[in-house]
């Protein structure tokens, strides 16, 4: 069975888009999902890029491609009130609630829904306590344990390869983005492909210097 560690930011509108269709673009396959949260912000930090929000016109392109995928896949996708937002206190409560571990799926798709069902504020400090009063986290959110946590799977994340969020890995092999469903799904049925220049070569082309 095939081990796929699916890294997940709970800011990451692509993130509950993927994750919404997971099941569904992997149906018949056999594997098995460990979900792990990281934060984004220090990934995109430690490859000196700028967040999709971060770039005005990217920005508004992203808000309206997400929504118009939300609606050509049947999955709910609302715009939280406020967005960007910080996503710390989601991502300790999720790791706190798993004891310090990796989140089963109804704790990410409590989470994910929180943030992208209803268009509401998804920090706002009522609903953030209902949340935890819902999830009844086994640790503080604030636990050092649980902070430490955090970091080790976003350093884990990026010593994978992964410089975004969704990001999948799985034999040690790096997949990124909503879009790379299929592509995955193809790894997983044992296309030769993988094995051959598409794959092996991509990281050696040489770039030319500006």
């Amino acid at each position: 069975m095939k081990q796929i560690t699916f890294y997940l930011d709970f800011i990451s509108p692509y993130s509950h888009l993927a994750f919404e269709q997971l099941p569904e673009a992997l149906t018949g396959l056999t594997y098995s999902v460990t979900y792990r949260p990281v934060l984004l912000g220090a990934m995109l930090r430690h490859h000196q890029l700028l967040g999709p929000a971060e770039v005005p016109a990217k920005r508004a392109w992203t808000y309206r491609q997400v929504l118009w995928l939300g609606q050509q896949q049947g999955v709910t996708l609302q715009m939280p009130a406020v967005h960007p937002f910080n996503p710390l206190p989601l991502l300790r409560l999720a790791i706190a609630v798993a004891n310090g571990g990796d989140p089963n799926r109804y704790v990410c798709e409590t989470l994910l829904r929180h943030v992208w069902h209803g268009g509401l504020d998804a920090n706002d400090p009522a609903r953030l306590q209902a949340l935890r009063e819902q999830l009844a986290p086994a640790l503080a959110p604030d636990d050092g344990v649980v902070k430490d946590r955090l970091r080790a799977n976003t350093d884990e994340a990026v010593a994978a390869g992964a410089f975004g969020v969704p990001s999948f890995v799985v034999d040690g092999r790096l997949f990124w983005g909503q879009d790379s469903l299929p592509m995955l799904r193809s790894y997983l049925e044992g296309s030769p492909w993988f094995e051959g220049p598409g794959w092996n070569l991509a990281p050696h082309i040489v770039a030319q210097q500006q």
